[in-house]
């Protein structure tokens, strides 16, 4: 008998056969069952752009915050000082916190450490090509899955636009102080000559898949 033939109750004989077969019918449908109660990989695509939007709107909220702090604690030379120490530190919190690379990056940078990598390089090239097709800066993200040295990852950029509270450190013309602290700092910097709705930048993530 087939193991998906019928099964039959109506004598002695069809008894003894049922057995056998019910235990193979069982098994299949046991070993279908495992197949489809195994968990997906963490998270699917979208889960992982609405963690990546949450995370972005978490490190913009907690640097904002430092920064506005230390404006009414020492002005703006202070607040070089503090995002100097500080912006790091919460990268680093949030990315231990996720086990994702959290980070910011731009075409122009002041911490040498955020020097864009090839990827990153060419997103924030396709922002500035948004812009001057006149998308708003505060709307443009970029996400994919990508493989790199047969890894795969997902990778997600938020912009950050020119604001003008930022013009104070990045903009054309800078107070009494703050140029010369910039220059003690970042000795490399390129992140000056800003206008307000310029693409200052991006925030970047990577998940490992």
């Amino acid at each position: 008998m087939s193991i998906d033939g019928p099964i039959s109750c109506a004598g002695e004989g069809d008894r003894k056969k049922k057995g056998p077969v019910m235990i193979r019918k069982m098994f299949w449908f046991a070993l279908c069952f495992v197949v489809l109660s195994v968990p997906a990989p963490a998270g699917d695509f979208e889960e992982r752009v609405a963690g990546s939007r949450e995370l972005v709107e978490q490190f913009m909220g907690q640097l904002r915050a430092e920064l506005q702090s230390a404006m009414k604690a020492g002005g703006p030379v202070h607040a070089i000082q503090v995002c100097s120490k500080k912006a790091p530190a919460i990268a680093k919190s949030l990315s231990e916190k996720t086990g994702w690379a959290v980070g910011r990056t731009s075409l122009r940078v002041r911490n040498a450490a955020h020097i864009p990598d090839s990827w990153e390089r060419e997103v924030l090239n396709r922002f500035e090509q948004w812009k001057a097709e006149g998308r708003d800066v505060k709307s443009l993200e970029y996400h994919e899955v990508i493989e790199r040295e047969g890894e795969r990852m997902f990778r997600y950029m938020k912009a950050i636009p020119t604001g003008g509270a930022c013009l104070v450190c990045h903009g054309k013309t800078l107070p009494n102080g703050v140029q010369s602290e910039l220059d003690a700092l970042y000795p490399h910097d390129q992140a000056k000559g800003f206008e307000v709705g310029d693409l200052r930048g991006a925030f970047t993530i990577v998940q490992d898949l």
